[in-house]
């Protein structure tokens, strides 16, 4: 009977263990490149002509220039300008 609890024991610790290391190595959340919402010099990559890479773009919520946004809520960042836009505006 010992010999029952005792493994039911360590099967409900392995089980937790494994949820635990499952929940740290989660997937990081979807994102998408989101244009017209950064602020000059804070964009994620390149912003047109002109430019190279990251924090690189010249004005605020300039339209060629793109951030990493959640997935999903890229036309509902409202700015200045506008809504952010999935394409170069």
């Amino acid at each position: 009977m010992k010999n029952i609890q005792l493994a039911a024991v360590a099967l409900a610790f392995a089980s937790i263990a494994t949820g635990v290391n499952a929940a740290e190595t989660g997937s990081a959340p979807a994102m998408e490149k989101c244009y017209g919402v950064s602020l000059a010099g804070k964009n994620d990559c390149k912003a047109g002509a002109g430019t190279t890479c990251a924090g690189t773009s010249k004005t605020d919520y300039q339209a060629n220039a793109w951030k990493n946004v959640p997935a999903g809520t890229c036309t509902s960042i409202k700015t200045p300008h506008g809504m952010g836009s999935l394409t170069p505006m």
